[in-house]
């Protein structure tokens, strides 16, 4: 396994390896967002994912989140720590699923070094914010707001509020129905990855 790590990770700075395989991440919604979120943490090699979704995995999921044909019908938590795991067997993969509620929220992801929300309705959004931060106020939390729509990328960026951080255009809206393209919904949720990791970068130091 050793030669294996070496291999996967031959390319890369071995200190940033060092400190994200030392690092506990959870993504809360593995959908659009949380799924692409996940497959990009992985391939940093992040040492621990604690994924939480109560979903299935469905066909229409396929146009933007990280799931294939074969696996329509599965828990999303299990289908995505599987393909996962065809990435890295070094990412660690703890699935939840369970729709995250103020009760579970601590039991869930009260162990780890950064929380990313990924969900996609507002409520859920609002009601895990305003707890994640009542009960970890010195915790980061990676959000998402804005982005709906195609194109536009020069209004996707990164809103810091004190411990939260928002990535998208803060305006657009995703319509009943409609969801935004795969194209887009990668952009943001990669951005969130990118901050995560630079966000353990700098605690490690």
């Amino acid at each position: 396994m050793t030669e294996l790590f070496n291999e996967l990770f031959a390319n890369q700075n071995p200190e940033y390896v060092k400190i994200w395989q030392n690092s506990v991440v959870g993504i809360a919604g593995v959908g659009g967002l949380g799924s692409n979120i996940a497959f990009s943490l992985t391939r940093a090699g992040i040492g621990k994912l604690i994924i939480a979704d109560p979903d299935i995995v469905s066909t229409s999921n396929l146009t933007r989140q990280q799931y294939f044909l074969n696996q329509v019908g599965l828990p999303k938590v299990a289908a995505l720590k599987d393909n996962l795991l065809n990435i890295s067997p070094f990412t660690m993969v703890n699935p939840y699923p369970q729709k995250i509620t103020p009760t579970n929220l601590s039991l869930i992801f009260g162990k780890v070094d950064i929380l990313i929300e990924a969900l996609d309705e507002a409520e859920e959004k609002q009601m895990l914010i305003e707890n994640w931060q009542q009960l970890y106020p010195d915790k980061y939390l990676i959000g998402a707001s804005g982005i709906a729509g195609v194109g536009k990328n020069e209004l996707i960026h990164i809103e810091q509020i004190g411990t939260l951080f928002l990535v998208g255009d803060g305006i657009t809206e995703i319509e009943n129905g409609v969801y935004p393209t795969a194209a887009r919904v990668a952009v943001v949720a990669n951005m969130q990855a990118n901050l995560c990791l630079e966000l353990l970068l700098q605690k490690g130091n």
